[in-house]
């Protein structure tokens, strides 16, 4: 595959952004290394003019860029995710830092669309957010002073992309074709569901099950036959509940 070819199959994603000045300066650092897909997570204010006079070049990124009400919209369609953060999370996906992580991504893209995403200014991404990609990666900085601005780190990630298209980038992953993000998303829906039907699973006291089985799914990279003999279980299951019910006696 060609450079050009794996960075148009790559997105970054903004949740939430506080300042639209950072919307701007972000696309700009875009361009500047050759992508142009921008996903924008319910950001506080866009469009916006602080945006476009940050841009400086990329106001068309800004016209073109999709705003979405949450991040599983901004992720539809992709292979895989990349959580970008600086904070460890207990019950997250692997972490490496973003040299690593490029490089997987630029591979990945043989399969299809993949995102990197970021959080607010202020907190970086919720742990929920964290929990919808597959992977977590941070930029090595000073333990000190590991704060970046965030138009600086999307320049440093996408620095980091440019590197690894445009280098000697790893053999695509072997198998069939990957799970996307909404087939996954329906999967875990679908297990939450299965899993109370059981009385496995308590709603009112879930404790961490979702969480870790995300994790699981998370390090498992399931293909699209994966998830479908999966899912084929849980319809099994389904019918079983749905019979053990109906024989129930009535009050």
């Amino acid at each position: 595959m060609s450079a050009s070819l794996a960075l148009d199959r790559l997105r970054i994603v903004l949740c939430e952004t506080s300042h639209p000045g950072n919307i701007g300066a972000a696309a700009r650092a875009m361009k500047t290394m050759g992508l142009r897909h921008l996903l924008l997570v319910s950001p506080k204010v866009f469009p916006a003019p602080e945006a476009t006079a940050l841009a400086t070049g990329a106001a068309d990124l800004l016209s073109e860029a999709q705003v979405c009400a949450t991040l599983e919209e901004a992720l539809a369609g992709t292979v895989l995710a990349v959580a970008m953060t600086a904070r460890e999370r207990e019950l997250s996906a692997v972490a490496s830092n973003l040299a690593e992580a490029a490089r997987e991504a630029v591979a990945w893209t043989v399969r299809g669309q993949v995102a990197l995403v970021f959080g607010t200014e202020m907190s970086g991404l919720s742990n929920e957010q964290v929990l919808r990609c597959q992977r977590l990666a941070h930029i090595p900085t000073d333990p000190q002073f590991s704060s970046l601005n965030l138009a600086a780190a999307v320049q440093v990630a996408c620095y980091e992309l440019r590197r690894m298209a445009l280098g000697e980038v790893p053999p695509a992953p072997r198998g069939f074709a990957p799970a996307s993000s909404e087939e996954i998303e329906a999967l875990h829906s679908h297990a939450q569901k299965a899993l109370i039907d059981l009385g496995f699973l308590n709603p009112a006291r879930p404790r961490r099950l979702m969480p870790r089985l995300r994790r699981m799914f998370a390090r498992a990279r399931l293909e699209q036959e994966e998830v479908n003999i999966l899912r084929g279980i849980l319809a099994a299951i389904d019918v079983l509940v749905r019979r053990a019910g109906a024989g129930q006696p009535r009050n």
